[in-house]
């Protein structure tokens, strides 16, 4: 399979890394797999964001299994001759793909109308009014709608990459690959951008222990006595400790991480409702719709209605 990454001027690094996962996946089948291009609008050398320089070959005719677009870390304007290039490659490809801001060069070149896409999080407004007739979900990782693979920031490129070698070749030379390139874990495209531990913004690496442990023993009660001896403290000095560094308090940081999971189970499984509310430590059903409603504003079968055929019971 022939793929193509396109780079636009002042790219992210990040972009070479997504497709090195292709490589992997050559190195690991012991075979040729993916054929590996790099390409840019005009060829040569093109300057990265951090000043480093790849050496890319013209977009031409070609055609290519798989072009991903790669940009920078600013909302990009494609040049008409990037964009009619594009066009012109896409219509032949099997799929084109973006890695980040990438997403607004294939809304450039028309790719979105009438589809489903993601972005960083922070540019998928800019993303929707520049491209009305998309439909942006700034809360997915990475998106696949028919030809078209959008994905949010950064790393999450090396997940949609991950994902498209699943898609060619299977589950299990997509985990090996996972393996080799020493993820923590993969990342399915239905998981959200933001992170609860994210969000806490815990410095303290006590605090952070206390959390890792919560998340790891959600499907159990967690006590104040349970997180502060996780974090070495008493229950008193941990509590204190906690609100200063997070804000908030231990038993809401416990209940967003508790909504957090039973949001991807909603929308990556088929268990029933009330059986994710006992998985992710909730009671029962109701106790986790309360909790939905107070950290996210919607209920729980709203998520799994908006995750689509997947999820459905």
């Amino acid at each position: 399979m022939k793929i193509g990454l396109v780079l636009c001027p002042d790219f992210q690094l990040i972009g070479l890394a997504a497709i090195s996962a292709f490589e992997v996946a050559n190195k690991r089948a012991g075979e040729t797999l993916y054929e590996l291009h790099v390409l840019s609008e005009d060829g040569g050398l093109i300057t990265s964001s951090s000043g480093m320089q790849a050496l890319t070959k013209r977009l031409d005719e070609n055609v290519y299994d798989t072009l991903i677009v790669g940009s920078g870390m600013e909302i990009p304007t494609a040049s008409p001759g990037l964009v009619r290039l594009l066009r012109s490659s896409a219509a032949q490809a099997r799929r084109a793909a973006s890695i980040c801001l990438g997403a607004f060069v294939l809304g450039d070149a028309g790719l979105l109308s009438g589809r489903r896409a993601t972005t960083h999080w922070r540019y998928a407004k800019a993303l929707q009014e520049r491209f009305p007739s998309c439909q942006v979900d700034m809360d997915k990782i990475f998106i696949e709608d028919g030809a078209v693979w959008t994905s949010a920031g950064m790393t999450a490129g090396v997940d949609l990459v991950i994902a498209m070698i699943e898609r060619d070749h299977g589950a299990d030379l997509a985990q090996t690959v996972a393996k080799s390139m020493v993820m923590y874990h993969r990342r399915s495209g239905g998981q959200s951008q933001h992170s609860a531990l994210l969000e806490l913004n815990a410095r303290e690496d006590r605090v952070q222990r206390a959390m890792n442990y919560a998340r790891a023993n959600l499907k159990i009660k967690l006590s104040i006595e349970d997180l502060a001896n996780a974090a070495s403290l008493s229950p008193r000095q941990f509590t204190r400790l906690f609100r200063a560094e997070t804000g908030t308090t231990p038993a809401k940081a416990v209940e967003t991480l508790r909504v957090e999971a039973a949001k991807l189970l909603l929308e990556q499984s088929r268990l029933p409702i009330e059986e994710i509310a006992r998985e992710v430590g909730f009671e029962n059903r109701e106790r986790m719709r309360l909790a939905f409603i107070r950290v996210r504003g919607e209920a729980p079968r709203a998520v799994r209605s908006d995750a689509g055929p997947l999820a459905t019971l």
